[in-house]
C-alpha cells in the first residue's frame, strides 16, 4: 500500500514538472512563434487592428538592398570571426590543459567576459578603438602611426569580430578543453612513436578526434554571427556606410524607426531559415563520427 501512495506521488510529481515545462514552452516559445508568422503576414503599425498583407511583406524583404547588405556583412563578419575565436579558442584550451595549477580560476576569468554585459563592454571597446583612444595613442607613440578600426569601412567589421571573439573565447575554449581531455593518452603515444612532431599530431590526430567539439564551436558562432546586435549597434551603429549593419539592426530599424513590425517579423524568419540551412550545409560537409575507444 505505501509502496503504491509512493509511486502515485512519484508520477504526480513528475506530470507536474513535465506540465511546468510545457507551459514555459507554451507561453515563452509557441505563442511568440506563432506571433511572429502571424505579424510577417499582415500590414500593422502597432495601432489599430492588424490586416492580412499576404506576400507583400515577404516581396518588400526581398527587394530590400538594404536588407540583403545587412547579409552580405554577416558573411563577411563570419570570414573573419569564426577563423579568428576558433583559433584563440583552441590555443585557450591547448594552454589551459597545459596549466599546473589554478585552472578553475584561469576559465573563470575568461568567462567573466561571456557574462559581461554587452552594452557596457561595447562603450569601453568603442573607446579603446577610437581615433584617440589609448590603442591608437600607443600605436602613435611606439611606431608613429594610427589605425582607423572604427572609422574604415574595410576595418570596422573586423574591429567588431575581435570584440565578439574578446567575449566568446572562454565559452569556445572550455568546449574545446573538454574534447581534448576525451582524447585517449595512447594515441599520443602512439604518435610520438611513430615519430609525428607536434603540428603533424595537431593536425592528424588532435584536430580529427575533435571533430564534434570543433562542429559545436563554429556551429555556435554561426548563431552569434545571424544574432549580434549589441556590438555594431553601440560601437558602430552599422557604420561607417553601412559596413557593419547586421540583419537584427535591419530588424530593429524597420520595426521600431519605420513602425513596419510586419516586415521585420518576414526578415526574422527568412534570417532564421537561412541561418538553418547554413548551419546544416556546414555540418553535411564537416560533421564526421569519431569514435574514441
Amino acid at each position: 500500500m505505501m509502496a503504491q501512495l509512493g509511486t502515485r506521488l512519484g508520477n504526480r510529481a513528475g506530470d507536474m514538472i513535465a506540465l511546468g515545462f510545457i507551459v514555459f514552452n507554451v507561453i515563452f516559445w509557441l505563442y511568440p512563434s506563432l506571433w511572429l508568422g502571424f505579424l510577417s503576414v499582415s500590414g500593422w503599425r502597432f495601432f489599430g487592428t492588424p490586416s492580412f498583407a499576404g506576400l507583400k511583406n515577404f516581396v518588400y524583404v526581398i527587394n530590400d538592398p538594404e536588407f540583403w547588405t545587412a547579409f552580405l556583412n554577416v558573411w563577411r563578419f563570419m570570414l573573419y570571426y569564426i577563423p579568428i575565436s576558433l583559433t584563440a579558442s583552441l590555443c585557450f584550451a591547448i594552454g589551459l590543459r597545459h596549466v599546473g595549477g589554478g585552472k578553475t580560476f584561469i576559465a573563470l576569468c575568461f568567462l567573466l567576459a561571456y557574462i559581461s554585459s554587452g552594452v557596457s563592454y561595447s562603450l569601453v571597446f568603442s573607446k579603446v578603438f577610437s581615433s584617440t583612444g589609448p590603442l591608437n595613442s600607443f600605436l602613435l607613440q611606439e611606431f608613429g602611426f594610427t589605425v582607423p578600426w572604427l572609422s574604415n569601412p574595410s576595418l570596422a567589421m573586423f574591429s567588431v569580430s575581435l570584440v565578439i571573439t574578446w567575449k566568446f573565447v572562454g565559452y569556445y575554449g572550455l568546449i574545446l578543453y573538454a574534447g581534448l581531455n576525451a582524447i585517449p593518452k595512447e594515441i599520443y603515444d602512439a604518435a610520438k612513436l611513430d615519430n609525428s612532431g607536434p603540428v603533424r599530431t595537431l593536425f592528424t590526430v588532435t584536430l580529427p578526434m575533435m571533430n564534434a567539439h570543433l562542429v559545436t564551436v563554429v556551429v555556435l558562432a554561426i548563431t552569434v554571427a545571424f544574432g549580434i546586435f549589441t556590438e555594431p549597434y553601440v560601437m558602430t551603429g552599422g557604420g561607417p556606410m553601412d559596413s557593419t549593419t547586421m540583419p537584427q539592426l535591419i530588424m530593429y530599424e524597420t520595426a521600431f524607426q519605420r513602425l513596419q513590425p510586419g516586415r521585420a517579423a518576414m526578415m526574422a524568419i527568412i534570417t532564421a531559415v537561412v541561418s538553418y540551412i547554413t548551419i546544416q550545409l556546414f555540418r553535411k560537409f564537416v560533421e564526421r563520427d569519431v569514435e574514441i575507444v
